[in-house]
């Protein structure tokens, strides 16, 4: 069995998380075809040469073999590039000779090929994008690694296509330049603590920057704080001792009200001998009910309540008691 520190497992497990996800690219995907287009592109071929043939069984001119021929087949690679289908969670970017004329989808739209492009599909669902800061410096100069997921999405996709190259990694970006810049401005034991305040402020931060790019931040969420592992240490005894201090607290606390209990029980004694009396027979009686008992007395509780007459009468009556039972056996 091999051993791993505490300190190389850590590493291990920020390695299993890269620092800016493999996102899929958003720049230029041209989805060129598709299985509409792909459809309508046999349909035609398959009339073009069904047609070629009806016409060359008729006697026709070759010239107009050629020309239905070239039609048909121009046909087909018009329908093969001008159909497009967006998913329903899509908007496809068209500009026409270089210029935005508007969105399309979801569903089934036409370009003109060659006039049209479509240089970037806009997703619209909810993203996830996991973010580290790694040895940074809180406040207080202590080195820390957080790791933290972001919650987002585009709810401009014109803005998103026009205003920012890479909308998905300048996020990215811009949410661990934000995390480094809260990590410098709380100290230690506030970023421990306070997870829910330091999610509020990177929210905030992170969704003024990506709102002119047409991205609203939903959440971000603090996954894990990692420490330096001598001060984690450090940190663990001090909050075992204060542990330790609060139970020594407590325990003086309860002798103090234990022994304002007493002291009020003895004022219900100290005009009533004879209650006082009858509460000694009382302990006596309970300390003596079990076998093998041992009943430790101070003397002068024994002198003040005349507790040796009655300790004496009692050891006569479990004597007797012991004689009785011993006779009536044999």
């Amino acid at each position: 069995m091999i051993v791993v520190p505490r300190s190389e497992k850590r590493q291990k497990e920020r390695k299993e998380v890269p620092e800016f996800p493999a996102l899929p690219p958003s720049g230029l995907e041209t989805r060129a075809v598709n299985g509409v287009s792909l459809t309508a592109f046999f349909l035609v071929i398959t009339a073009t040469v069904v047609l070629a043939i009806a016409l060359g069984l008729l006697g026709a001119h070759p010239g107009w073999v050629v020309l239905v021929s070239v039609a048909g087949l121009l046909a087909a690679l018009y329908f093969l590039f001008a159909i497009k289908v967006a998913n329903q969670w899509e908007k496809a970017v068209v500009l026409r000779f270089g210029k935005f004329t508007g969105l399309r989808g979801p569903g089934l739209f036409w370009i003109v090929p060659i006039v049209d492009t479509i240089p970037v599909w806009i997703d619209h669902r909810v993203m996830v994008t996991p973010f580290n800061a790694e040895k940074t410096l809180t406040k207080d100069t202590v080195p820390v690694d957080v790791d933290a997921v972001l919650f987002w999405l585009v709810w401009d996709a014109e803005k998103a296509a026009l205003e920012v190259e890479d909308y998905k990694l300048a996020i990215s970006w811009a949410a661990q330049t934000a995390l480094r810049e809260i990590i410098g401005q709380m100290d230690l034991a506030d970023i421990l603590v306070g997870r829910a305040r330091m999610d509020a402020e990177l929210q905030k931060i992170i969704d003024e920057r990506t709102t002119p790019w047409g991205i609203t931040v939903q959440s971000v969420e603090i996954r894990d704080i990692v420490i330096p592992e001598a001060l984690e240490d450090a940190m663990s005894r001090q909050a075992q001792a204060e542990r330790e201090r609060q139970a020594r607290v407590i325990l003086g606390e309860s002798e103090m009200q234990i022994a304002e209990s007493f002291r009020q029980a003895s004022l219900a004694y100290v005009d009533n001998p004879t209650a006082l009396h009858l509460r000694a027979m009382n302990m006596l009686f309970e300390g003596l009910k079990e076998k093998g008992a041992l009943v430790i007395v101070p003397s002068s509780a024994v002198d003040t309540m005349n507790l040796g007459g009655l300790m004496g009468a009692t050891a006569l009556g479990s004597a007797a008691s012991g004689f009785t039972k011993g006779a009536q056996e044999a």
